[in-house]
């Protein structure tokens, strides 16, 4: 029998969390899509409460929906708008279907799994970052009115992680077949672009933006800027080593988190179980130092968590100077936490600017192999304070290359300021 995990429509239990998180971390491993595709099916059962579920992927060529979850010799196609399956693909719409037996177009093309009698559907559009649809899952129950309103809530996270999963296996597919390793950076760096924000989030009474700059090889630098509910959330990763690898644990991370968040995980909670994860995922000798935490724009408060990321640099606008903040704790996925790290926060007053800076600018060196540092940071953030903060990114790129003359970029380059506006 599936346990019901569920505690209120608007959580969703730790053992539902971890168990969630526990696949999350398999997305690196797009070789195993049809296992890595089941295994999230079976963690949706529990999560969303259901006897079954049926996962369609959309046939690109064809334009046919295919089903894939549960297997079988001879899979089932079905057309764009052929029942609720094609009905979602087409309209890109979740849909709850409480009692099947009343219902025309479950009748006319009824979905079932061996082992009991359907009578409720929710189905659930799997949508890629374009708003393109990818596949459709189903979630099959033996009541009627089976799903609420929490299913309905986790069932959309689910989806979107499956969408991670296949555009995963699409861009390494596309990888395989070149098989050179100019296309490994070519598709790896356009993983690393596709999980940056296409726009910046509209704050009100803050300044905000990110900055990526890459390098000619592939690194694990992301940065992440969102408005989750209320708060704004901010991350600044970095991922050791170059590569198609370190590209992939970065955007890991940052699809874990978004899941857990979206789950109704706290900070601390999922800052603990990401990090847990990735420490029996990764290799020893691979980790990941990064930034995440929350922005409250109303009282001015950031809670955080530093795994190894650091200084970061808060400019305080009533008297010009620079705090400098050590990492909170070592870097995510070098070994398990117990829970009791708990976030740290500060304040941003009316005109102080929060930055987070990757080491491509602190150690950017010139051909005497001295580092910009974070002197001249401090120096050109106190100087340049009143500037929007897409100018003063820009400044301290400009800066960085500047010092380093004809030596070249040797590492990415990411930077996330955030700048609580004088009359706020």
């Amino acid at each position: 029998m599936i346990e019901d995990f569920r505690t209120s429509p608007n959580e969703i239990s730790r053992e539902s969390l971890v168990q969630i998180l526990e696949i999350m971390h398999r997305l690196a491993a797009p070789e195993a899509m049809p296992e890595l595709l089941r295994e999230i099916m079976e963690v949706g059962k529990v999560a969303i409460v259901a006897e079954a579920g049926v996962l369609w992927l959309l046939d690109r060529k064809n334009q046919e929906l295919v089903r894939v979850v549960p297997a079988a010799a001879r899979p089932q196609r079905h057309r764009l708008g052929q029942g609720w399956a094609g009905e979602c693909a087409a309209s890109h719409a979740m849909s709850n279907i409480s009692e099947c037996r009343e219902d025309e177009r479950f009748l006319a093309d009824p979905v079932h799994v061996e082992g009991f009698e359907t009578r409720s559907l929710l189905n659930v559009p799997i949508l890629g970052q374009d708003h393109t649809v990818l596949g459709v899952m189903q979630w099959l129950g033996k009541e009627v009115g089976q799903f609420d309103e929490h299913d309905e809530w986790v069932g959309p996270a689910l989806a979107a992680q499956a969408a991670v999963a296949v555009q995963h296996a699409y861009m390494t597919d596309e990888l395989l077949a070149n098989a050179i390793l100019r296309k490994e950076v070519a598709v790896a760096r356009e993983i690393q672009m596709s999980t940056l924000p296409r726009s910046m989030p509209e704050v009100p009474g803050y300044d905000v933006h990110g900055h990526f700059l890459p390098t000619d090889h592939t690194g694990g630098d992301l940065y992440d800027l969102v408005m989750l509910g209320e708060r704004l959330f901010m991350l600044l990763g970095d991922a050791t080593g170059h590569g198609f690898g370190p590209a992939l644990s970065a955007t890991q991370m940052q699809a874990m988190l978004r899941v857990a968040f979206r789950l109704g995980a706290s900070l601390d909670e999922a800052y603990m179980q990401v990090n847990n994860q990735l420490d029996e995922d990764l290799p020893d000798d691979r980790f990941i130092t990064a930034f995440m935490g929350f922005l409250d724009p109303a009282r001015g408060e950031v809670e955080y968590h530093s795994g190894g990321q650091g200084p970061i640099l808060h400019f305080r606008a009533a008297d010009g100077e620079c705090d400098w903040y050590k990492p909170t704790s070592f870097p995510v996925g070098v070994m398990p936490l117990d829970g009791s790290d708990k976030a740290r926060r500060l304040q941003l007053a009316p005109g102080d600017i929060l930055a987070l800076i990757s080491d491509g600018v602190y150690e950017y060196t010139d051909l005497e192999d001295s580092e910009f540092g974070e002197a001249r940071v401090a120096e050109i953030i106190s100087r340049h304070h009143g500037l929007p903060m897409a100018e003063l990114s820009q400044r301290l790129v400009e800066a960085a290359f500047e010092f380093g003359g004809e030596a070249p970029q040797a590492d990415d380059i990411t930077l996330v300021l955030v700048k609580r506006q004088p009359d706020s």
